[in-house]
């Protein structure tokens, strides 16, 4: 059996590129994992839950309250991408907030980050900036980017 902090590690290493300083540490995630209203979902190399001996592909990590919730993570190893898992933890993610009682999603991203495409496929709409939110040593900081879906703003089949 793989511990799926292990797990979320494991495409956490792989996925995030260290000059953004956008990776949680061990400890952030383990500390995340314990708190209330935290959920993550991990995807194999087909997108569904991996058994208990196999690595995770991709994951997602959020965290609601009331009727909210927010995307604070979501990757997939390079190894895996290009396969469709980062829609399928998307679908998964909102699926299960709406479950949850969720009627409003937000995520924040680094400002140039490809993964904006697939938010704006779901229908998350730009509703924010921190400016130079990113530190990137010696680099330019680079903005934060907010984004927000209402279940209300679209008739979606994945999220109605």
């Amino acid at each position: 059996m793989i511990d799926d902090l292990d797990r979320i590690m494991h495409v956490m290493d792989a996925a995030f590129d260290p000059a953004f300083g956008e990776a949680w540490s061990r400890g952030q995630v383990g500390d995340a994992l314990v708190m209330p209203n935290t959920h993550y979902l991990l995807a194999g190399v087909d997108g569904s839950t991996p058994r208990e001996d196999q690595q995770a592909a991709g994951f997602a990590l959020s965290r609601g309250a009331a009727d909210e919730e927010e995307l604070l993570l979501i990757a997939v190893d390079p190894v895996h991408q290009g396969k469709g898992i980062g829609s399928i933890l998307m679908q998964r993610f909102m699926e299960a907030a709406h479950d949850r009682g969720a009627v409003r999603l937000f995520l924040e991203m680094r400002e140039g980050n490809s993964a904006e495409a697939l938010y704006r496929k779901y229908g998350f709409e730009n509703v924010g900036r921190r400016r130079h939110y990113y530190r990137r040593g010696m680099g330019t900081p680079l903005d934060a980017i907010t984004f927000a879906f209402h279940k209300n703003d679209a008739i979606r089949e994945d999220f109605n």
